[in-house]
């Protein structure tokens, strides 16, 4: 099994709780909150563990929150190796109003890295990694972080040689499909965002997968997926584009599908499983977190049941 190493840039700490109803100008009485570590990467390492597997999960943290995101991630049995954030590690909120049932959250900045800082942390992330490791960076960069500095990461570890898994969303993201990206082994986003990126909508599996193949072919990444949601998910390498389909289950969440879905490819590649088997698994595990209420991840359980049933085809273009 290979080493996993997640990275998680802007991490929280998610509170949360309920009140009977959010309105504003009145004192809003909660129940008592629950705290979670949160963030890309962290989710990430969550879904490895939920599906048996093993990762370190590298996180800023920074003063009393900080602390207690080491505390809550050591309390889930994730091995941390904590970087010292430039200050106060976020706090997000969110309340559940008991008339209605919405959730409001208010998601926070997080503090604000110099140029200094970010060389201090790929210094650290080239000494934390090995040709013989997997990499997930995964979620939101921090404010101060420039919008290219997913791809100052990549190219920072080319030395060290780890197979990076990439999972990031808004400029970030369009700042790497600009471009080839040398040592970026998967480049995964959904269907929305390849929209985005291509300037016009992909309404079919044979669009999204001539999309994926044109930036494999630029050198974007050597493997390029498209989360199509119900209609499962795309991926392109030079060896052929592949279709995995997604059951049809009751939804009750889509948040954490995609963090489940990265959990478990990277998990299968780890073990050493092909593209094709690692693409069922994070199909599946993304088609199992959609039946868990809020921010629930998959269930090893449902994983394990509906694995059986998603399927695998070639797309010929």
């Amino acid at each position: 099994m290979q080493d996993i190493l997640t990275v998680t840039l802007n991490p929280a700490v998610d509170l949360s709780t309920t009140a009977p109803s959010v309105v504003a100008g009145h004192k809003l009485r909660c129940a008592t909150p629950e705290f979670s570590a949160g963030g890309g990467g962290i989710n990430v390492s969550r879904a490895i563990r939920i599906l048996g597997g093993h990762s370190r999960a590298f996180v800023v943290a920074g003063g009393n929150a900080g602390q207690r995101l080491q505390t809550l991630l050591a309390d889930e049995g994730i091995a941390e190796i904590a970087h010292p954030a430039p200050g106060e590690t976020r706090t997000n909120v969110a309340v559940i109003s008991d008339e209605t049932g919405k959730q409001f959250r208010f998601v926070m900045p997080g503090p604000t890295w110099s140029s200094a800082d970010c060389k201090q942390l790929l210094t650290r992330l080239n000494a934390m990694t090995n040709r013989a490791g997997l990499l997930v960076l995964s979620g939101s960069l921090a404010p101060g972080m420039p919008r290219d500095f997913a791809r100052t990461i990549i190219a920072s570890l080319q030395d060290t040689g780890p197979s990076i898994i990439c999972d990031i969303s808004g400029e970030p993201l369009h700042d790497l499909c600009s471009g080839p990206n040398p040592g970026l082994a998967v480049l995964r986003m959904d269907l929305d965002e390849s929209e985005d990126i291509h300037g016009a909508p992909l309404p079919t599996r044979e669009d999204s997968a001539r999309f994926a193949e044109n930036l494999v072919k630029r050198g974007v990444a050597e493997t390029v997926i498209v989360a199509r949601g119900p209609d499962g998910s795309i991926l392109a390498s030079e060896d052929g584009c592949l279709h995995a389909s997604a059951l049809d289950v009751p939804i009750d969440s889509k948040v954490g599908a995609g963090d489940s879905f990265v959990g478990a490819f990277t998990l299968a590649r780890a073990a050493g499983e092909p593209l094709a088997t690692a693409l069922q698994h994070g199909t599946t595990a993304a088609t199992a977190a959609v039946t868990t209420p809020a921010t629930e991840l998959c269930r090893k359980s449902d994983f394990t049941r509906y694995l059986p049933d998603c399927s695998l085809s070639e797309i010929h273009l």
